[in-house]
């Protein structure tokens, strides 16, 4: 049995993972982690449901006190300081908050010299195997294909676009041997002119309560394909980021993927 503290627990993706929890007979809750503004403090980290008898925390060293691993949905500023405390107690991390700042990325680096981290934008299993297909896509048809990548989700989220779409685009930059910033086209409007060749475009949709959609369109001469993931569900992230923790454990410091955890 595998003790799983959580970053961000009174979030809509903590608490699906200790709905992803109740269902495995692999975790216990180890620990509930939210901001010391929150007004959920002391209560128990379910807030619609059975409860879990672990109670919401804001002490990051205490409730990783007995943890196998922990999983982090929470705001991208608070990653640096839950990945130093993972490090220091040597507790591997999985981490699927998205819009990391530079910050965080390398505090993320640093911790991984000491413990195993695993950083994933997308945790849904499905969403990674159309990052492989996509790349496999992209070398096959080859630069004369014109790729689009286009994202939507609920109006909450902050960050565009998301971070599986820009995973997305330097997996297929990568295949056809360049950096994604090199080709890369965030949004058009005006007159932008003739599409440069090998251009990498990015549209975004916000809305609703969309949970997570990515499309993949390779636009040839007379012929398209189309690559596409939706997610009806945020279990699908939750039983991915359970996937990525059972994996986690017992691995060598490092940064890992879940590209990695799918070669299993």
């Amino acid at each position: 049995m595998r003790a799983l503290t959580v970053f961000g627990v009174t979030g809509r993706m903590g608490q699906a993972v200790l709905r992803a929890v109740r269902e495995s007979d692999d975790f216990v809750v180890a620990g509930a982690v939210a901001s010391a503004a929150s007004a959920r403090l002391g209560g128990d980290a379910v807030l619609d449901g059975p409860p879990c008898g672990t109670p919401v925390s804001a002490d990051v060293a205490a409730s990783l006190a007995g943890a196998s691993v922990a999983v982090d949905f929470s705001a991208a500023a608070a990653v640096p300081d839950h990945a130093a405390a993972c490090a220091a107690a040597l507790v591997p991390l999985v981490v699927g908050t998205t819009g990391l700042e530079p910050r965080a990325l390398e505090a993320l680096r640093e911790a991984a010299t000491r413990i195993a981290v695993l950083v994933a934008p997308n945790t849904s299993v499905g969403v990674n195997l159309l990052e492989r297909l996509a790349a496999l896509a992209a070398r096959g048809l080859g630069p004369t294909f014109d790729v689009e990548i286009i994202e939507a989700h609920h109006r909450s989220k902050r960050d565009a676009p998301s971070g599986t779409a820009i995973r997305l685009g330097e997996a297929i930059a990568a295949a056809r041997g360049g950096r994604l910033a090199e080709h890369a086209q965030y949004g058009r409007h005006g007159e932008p002119g003739p599409r440069p060749p090998g251009a990498i475009g990015f549209a975004v949709v916000r809305g609703g309560d969309i949970v997570g959609e990515h499309t993949v369109l390779f636009a040839g001469d007379g012929e398209r394909i189309e690559l596409t993931h939706r997610a009806t569900d945020r279990m699908v992230f939750a039983r991915g980021a359970l996937r990525a923790a059972a994996w986690i454990v017992g691995r060598a410091p490092g940064l890992y993927r879940m590209q990695d955890v799918l070669d299993v």
